[in-house]
Parts: structure tokens; C-alpha cells; sequence
């Protein structure tokens, strides 16, 4: 790179003139020069190299007595492996023979202290480790360090786009084995077969089966006892595809052209339906598919381990029913066994310890559905359930309260006792903070685990014996300790990072801040990056960096060395989590009901205009704002609906049209059938009320959200006569990641918001612009 010494004169030059041209209330701001865009776009290494001992979330080994996690220091990996039971601690392998082995075989250049993994896994004779590199499965001996390669094959997300629709598999040498080992099923012209285990004996089980309505080979299931065998048979619906021209390929000069399929909102699904055979003898058992008429999605088949008959979830389209089906096995009697339902939306998703991405199905079945423990919100919180899987009655709630289930981690049926995380519990805290706890099945004995007021990350070991609690807050760093489930006794501190030197540079944490939402009760939650060099005398301008989707909540609650590279150029930058986001309560959640324009933006307001009350440094007079994806959307909603607060506006790879994105995120939210209330939401509909300074950033192979949304916003703003900026990144995907798009932002709110005018880039010997 060159060095930026030899064009700062020129460049201060070009700023000189600039101050002179700027209003007079700008030119008490300090004049950026490139070292200012340098240091933004490497602030974020620069300070990873000044942590120490930073644990990432560990993971266990399949026996249970282990567990590995990466730890980083002055950014350098090193891998760690512990054992439970004695403490003892060391690298999980040699790592320099390791990059080595993996260097040799795949001709690429890797480094023993940045391997391009961070999960692996582990023989039970520990020595064979296994891990993927992008779609490349690798196996290396432990011992001779050896290493060979397995292309992964493409799921079905891969394969199809956005289509999880089982295919049709016509391959007789694709076979489904019995559990008795008597009988192979596979699928052939579009029907079930089934062939003897000596190949003597092949029987057609189904006639009827077409390209129109076939029985899916994917879906077919034994029974334990091999009597009966289910799968789906699935009529499909319509392909709708979205096409690309990728017009600056790396390998050739001509542009490429390809297609994805991707179904939206209101398109025709493939109806999947339960069928069930007798295979002693070799006939179709009738099931009634009155309980399931009208699938978003069926869960595959589970059978019960007697065999007595099996079962499925029924999501109805439009998310407001999910039903947990049973088929009877012997005469295909079906019954429901639990019943979810809203006047809303059923936040189907599983409920996994992912902040930004969950959802609320949990089902455990005990002792074979005896009993089964289920997850719902049906009290208004995301709480657990002990229903009679027999009879499907409810034998009792377990948790309960104005607080809400975060994530199962271990479920005892020999002790009934259930480890789960929660949050919103401990009144005075901030209520998105994750703490652990343990509960009879009964609904007795809760018991809190972790007492630090900070956000807990646990992960149980396979066998139940033990647990690791990764916890910290955005001010406070990482903790690992190791800790023995049967009565919650710390046996080790395994990690603890250092940032001393971290703070010796001038890093400072973000600051945590709540106020009221309009309903004058809602604590609506936030944080505030300072600025470079923060001086509480001076104002600050403020941009909001906004992600509102509903699938989860986005203010940082663990620590992170990361910062938000607008702070480095003089603004402050905030992030809230306002009502429509997830992890609070259903009533909180269902502001995003038909509404995805809201976005909070009332509770949002309120919030900024608390923190400009309450310091005299937070300037609101001209607000900026910035988000992808989702948060593209809720970029160009602020211009669009609260042009009297919101000003300024960089909109990445939005869904600008909830009608032009994927199916299952906007049916999830927006309700099916499709509405007015989509067009009520839309920023393409509502383009003509623009006001502000707006850029609408887009990669033209974007393969998550439509590009076409982008360019039909643009045509929209165009018709209506709006005044925009617009870049648009050939071959880049969702985001447009890199250092161009992020060069262009900070320019657009150095300009918009400053007042200042950008460096000439083009007249200067800089490599800031190039790809990173």
C-alpha cells in the first residue's frame, strides 16, 4: 500500500478548500484527511491485535469429557482442549504440523496460528479430526499428519435456492434398508418399490405416483419394527425463479446468466401428505388428511420407538396453526396431540441460543411420548409446557412468569429435571441478558446457576455430566469456566481474557442506555458508541445503525472488541432493539405483525430524543441512519415515514417490497393471504415520500434478497421525481461487502451530515478503494 505521507499535502490542500466552501457552523469540525478513512477501515484488526487470551464458544467432543474452544491473542488462534474430569488443559493438536499437512494437500498457503476452522471433530481414539473448509469435508491423521480431501455434496438449499421441496428420486440403486434388514425401499418412476434382501423379490408398493404428484424418496421412514413404512407424497407447486446476468465474471469476459428458484409470498406451494404402509401385507393404509389440509410445511416423520404409530408437525400456511399430528400405525387413525395457535403469528423456528436468529418451537418427548415438554408463548412469554402424550392433555406448565425461555440445553428424564436459559428474570438488569437455570418437570425447584449480572453462553456436555459457562457483558470481557451439572460446582476457571492493553489505547465499550416507549412502560433498550477522542463538552452527530427484523434482537449484549467505524470519523452510533424485534414478550413481538414499516420507529424516537435530554453531547438535529438487508428496508422507511426526525440514509440489500423477497420470511410476519397491508408497508409504494439524503446500495448477484427490489425502488424514486444516489457492485453478493461499499457510506454521511466535502480519491495514490 503506499504510504499516506506522500499525498497528505495535496489532500489537506483539497480540504482547505473545502473548509472555506462549507457553512459556517461546519468549519469548527475537525477536517478528515485520508488517515482518518485509513484508520476506519483497519481499526477493527488493530484492535484484535491488543486482546489476550480471548475464548470463543467452546464445543464438546462426542464422548462428553472434553470440550475444545479457539482462543485469540494479539489475533492469533491457538486451539485448546480440556478435560472435564481431571482439568487438564493443553493444545487440542499440533498446529504447526497441522497447517503444514493442510498446506501440502491443498496447495494453498496456511498459517498454524489462523487455520481456516473454527469447529472440528474428533475421533474417539483422537486421531482423526475432521472440519470444513467452504464446501470441502478434510480428514487429517493426528499421528503421520496426513490429510485428504472429500467434496461436501450441495444441500438442498444449494441444489434448489429457496425450495425445500423433497425432489423426486428415481434411482433403484438408491436404496432405504429396513431396520430388520429384510426389505430395500427406493422410489422408481415416481412410485415406492420395495426389494427383497436377497434382490429375488420386487414388489411395487404405490402405481399412482406421476411427475405432478410423486412419492419422495427423502421423506420415507421404517417403523422400529420394520412393519410399516410412511413417507410423503408431494404434489409440487409453482417454481418461481429469479434470474441473474453476473456481468463482470473473475474467469471470462462474457457476462453469465443463471437462474435460482425462490418462492414469495403468495405463490403456490406443493402439498405434502402422509401415506402409510403395511408391509406384511404389501398394502396402502388410508390416513385422513382433514387435520393438515393446507401446509406451509410438514416436519419429517418420527416414529415412536414401539412403533405404534408416528408423528409430525403441521405448520398451516399463514403461521397462525401448528399442530403436532399423530398417525396410528396399525389402522392410520390420525388425532392431534397438541394444538398452538394465534391471532397473530406462531414464531415456528426452533428455539436455539442464537440472539439475532431464533425461534420458539421446542418439543422433547419423554419415555417414548409418554410425556412430551413443549415450548409456546400462549401465556404471553415463551415459557415450557408438560403435556400427557397419550392424551394430549396438559399436565402442567413448568416455567412461568413476565420473563422468557431463551434455549433448552439439557433435558434429564431419569431426574425430570430441565437446564434451560432464560432472560428478563432478574428485575433490574438489563432483561436481554441470558442467565442459566434448572427446573423440575413439575414445575418446582427452579434454581438460578449463574449469578454475574452479565450475558451467559452455556453449552452441556452429550452425556449431562457437565457444562461451560461463556459469559460476559459489552464492558466487561470473557470468562470461561468449567462447571459439574448434578449440583452446579465450579471445577475450574479455564479462561479469562486481558484487555489492559486494549483499554491503554483509547477503546472505550459502548454505553448501555434504556428509556420509556410511547406506551410510557416499555424499557426499550440501546447502546451508544462514542466517538473517537470523546470530549462530553462537545456535541456529536448521531446515525443510527438499525437491523428491526423479527427474528431476533440486535443491540450487543456480549463483549466484542469491534467498533463502529463511524465513530472513528466523529459520530456517535447507536443501536436499539425497538418493539416488533424477538427475546421479550409476545406483545412485544407482535408490533411487527402486518407492519414491518414500523419498525419501532415511535419507540425509536423517543429513545433518542431520552438520550439527547439526558447528555448534553447527543446532537439529534440532523439523525442519519443505516442498515442491510431488513435493516435496508427500515433505513428507507425512516425517509419515508419519519422524515421529521430521520434525515440522512445509506439503504444495503433491502427488501424493499415484502411481496418481492422470500417466502418464508415475509408470510412469517406480513400474513398470507397476501394484503393491502403489504402494500402499506412497501417502500416501493410509498416512494413518492421521500424526503432526506438517500444512497440504495445493492450487489448484482445478490442470492438472499431479490436485486430486483433495489432497481424497482430506484424506478419508483425515479417516477416520482426523487433526487438519489445509487451504487450498484457487479458480482457481489448480499451486502455488497468490502472496502468500496463502506468507503462509499462513510462519504455519504461525511458529506450529508458533516457537511464536509469528501477526498478526490481518484486524484490521489490510495488503495483504500480496492477489494479487501
Amino acid at each position: 500500500m503506499y504510504k499516506l505521507g506522500a499525498f497528505m499535502l495535496a489532500l489537506l490542500g483539497q480540504q482547505g478548500l473545502a473548509a472555506a466552501q462549507a457553512p459556517a457552523d461546519n468549519i469548527a469540525k475537525p477536517l478528515l484527511v485520508p488517515s482518518d478513512y485509513e484508520r476506519v477501515l483497519t481499526i477493527g484488526a488493530q484492535y484484535n491485535q491488543l486482546t489476550v487470551n480471548m475464548p470463543d464458544v467452546p464445543f464438546w467432543l462426542a464422548e462428553g469429557e472434553a470440550f475444545v474452544y479457539r482462543r485469540t491473542t494479539q489475533g492469533k488462534h491457538q486451539f485448546m482442549q480440556v478435560d472435564a474430569a481431571t482439568g487438564g488443559k493443553q493444545p487440542a493438536f499440533d498446529h504447526t504440523r497441522l497447517a503444514a499437512a493442510l498446506a501440502r494437500a491443498s496447495l494453498e498457503n496456511y498459517k498454524a496460528d489462523n487455520l481456516p476452522f473454527d469447529r472440528f471433530e474428533l475421533a474417539d481414539d483422537a486421531r482423526m479430526i475432521t472440519f470444513n473448509i467452504d464446501n470441502t469435508r478434510w480428514t487429517c491423521d493426528l499421528v503421520s499428519y496426513g490429510c485428504t480431501a472429500n467434496a461436501m455434496h450441495p444441500d438442498v438449499h444449494q441444489q434448489m435456492g429457496y425450495d425445500p421441496t423433497p425432489p423426486a428420486e428415481n434411482d433403484p440403486e438408491n436404496t432405504s434398508i429396513s431396520p430388520d434388514g429384510k426389505w430395500l425401499a427406493y422410489t422408481t418412476k415416481y412410485n415406492i418399490f420395495l426389494r427383497s434382501e436377497d434382490g429375488l423379490q420386487d414388489i411395487p408398493l404405490t402405481w399412482d405416483g406421476s411427475e405432478g404428484n410423486y412419492y419422495a424418496f427423502s421423506t420415507l421412514r421404517w417403523s422400529p419394527d420394520s412393519r410399516h413404512l410412511a413417507a410423503y407424497r408431494i404434489r409440487p407447486g409453482h417454481k418461481r425463479q429469479i434470474h441473474y446476468i453476473e456481468s463482470s465474471p473473475t474467469d471470462e469476459l462474457q457476462p453469465r446468466y443463471s437462474t435460482m428458484t425462490y418462492p414469495k409470498p403468495g405463490d403456490a406451494l406443493p402439498l405434502l401428505q402422509p401415506v402409510l404402509f403395511d408391509i406384511i401385507m404389501q398394502s396402502k393404509i388410508e390416513i385422513d388428511n382433514a387435520s393438515f389440509p393446507n401446509p406451509y410445511h410438514l416436519s419429517p416423520i418420527k416414529w415412536w420407538k414401539d412403533g405404534r404409530g408416528f408423528t409430525f408437525e403441521y405448520n398451516q400456511r399463514g403461521h397462525q396453526l401448528y399442530r403436532l399430528v399423530e398417525v396410528e400405525a396399525a389402522a392410520g387413525k390420525v388425532r392431534s396431540l397438541i394444538d398452538e395457535r394465534s391471532i397473530t403469528f406462531i414464531d415456528y423456528q426452533p428455539l436455539v441460543m442464537d440472539q439475532q436468529k431464533t425461534g420458539k418451537f421446542f418439543r422433547y418427548d419423554v419415555e417414548d411420548g409418554k410425556e412430551i415438554i413443549w415450548a409456546s408463548e400462549r401465556d404471553g412469554y415463551e415459557h415450557l409446557y408438560l403435556f400427557d402424550g397419550r392424551t394430549g392433555e396438559l399436565k402442567n406448565q413448568i416455567t412461568r412468569g413476565d420473563w422468557v425461555v431463551r434455549a433448552v440445553y439439557y433435558v434429564d428424564p431419569v431426574k425430570r429435571q430441565i437446564w434451560f436459559g432464560a432472560s428478563g428474570r432478574d428485575k433490574g438488569e438489563d432483561p436481554y441478558f441470558v442467565h442459566a437455570y434448572r427446573v423440575d418437570f413439575d414445575g418446582n425447584g427452579l434454581t438460578a446457576l449463574t449469578p454475574e449480572p452479565a450475558n451467559h453462553h452455556i453449552e452441556f456436555s452429550p452425556n449431562g455430566r457437565y457444562y461451560v459457562d461463556l459469559w460476559s457483558r459489552i464492558d466487561v470481557p470473557p470468562r470461561l469456566a468449567l462447571y459439574r451439572a448434578s449440583d452446579n460446582a465450579e471445577l475450574m476457571q479455564v479462561e479469562s481474557a486481558d484487555i489492559s492493553e486494549l483499554i491503554a489505547s483509547g477503546w472505550q465499550p459502548p454505553l448501555s442506555f434504556h428509556a420509556k416507549g410511547r406506551d410510557g412502560e416499555t424499557d426499550i433498550w440501546g447502546v451508544i458508541h462514542k466517538p473517537l477522542n470523546f470530549d462530553r463538552n462537545k456535541r456529536y452527530p448521531v446515525v443510527e445503525n438499525i437491523y428491526a427484523g423479527p427474528t431476533g434482537s440486535f443491540v450487543p449484549k456480549s463483549f466484542s472488541a469491534l467498533v463502529e467505524p463511524l465513530t472513528q470519523m466523529g459520530f456517535i452510533v447507536v443501536q436499539i432493539d425497538g418493539m416488533g424485534t424477538n427475546n421479550r414478550s409476545r406483545a412485544f413481538h407482535d408490533i411487527a405483525w402486518k407492519n414491518l414499516k414500523d419498525a419501532g420507529f415511535p419507540y425509536r424516537i423517543l429513545w433518542h430524543k431520552a438520550a439527547s435530554a439526558k447528555y448534553s453531547w447527543y446532537d439529534i438535529s440532523n439523525v442519519g441512519i443505516f442498515g442491510g438487508s431488513a435493516g435496508g428496508q427500515n433505513a428507507v422507511s425512516a425517509l419515508l415515514f419519519h422524515s421529521d426526525f430521520y434525515k440522512v440514509a445509506v439503504a444495503n440489500s433491502g427488501c424493499y417490497d415484502n411481496r418481492m423477497d422470500k417466502i418464508w420470511w415475509n408470510e412469517q410476519w406480513m400474513g398470507w393471504p397476501v394484503g393491502i397491508e403489504y402494500s402499506l408497508s412497501s417502500a416501493i409504494d410509498n416512494a413518492h415520500r421521500l424526503q432526506g439524503k438517500l444512497m440504495l446500495v445493492v450487489g448484482e448477484m445478490d442470492r438472499n434478497v431479490d436485486p430486483s427490489s433495489t432497481f424497482q425502488m430506484a424506478d419508483r424514486l425515479i417516477k416520482a421525481g426523487k433526487y438519489f444516489d445509487m451504487l450498484v457492485v457487479p458480482s457481489a453478493d448480499h451486502g455488497a461487502p468490502g472496502n468500496y461499499s463502506e468507503l462509499k457510506l462513510l462519504d455519504f454521511f461525511v458529506r450529508n451530515i458533516l457537511g464536509q466535502i469528501p477526498p478526490n480519491w481518484n486524484a490521489l495514490p490510495i488503495e483504500l478503494l480496492k477489494p479487501n
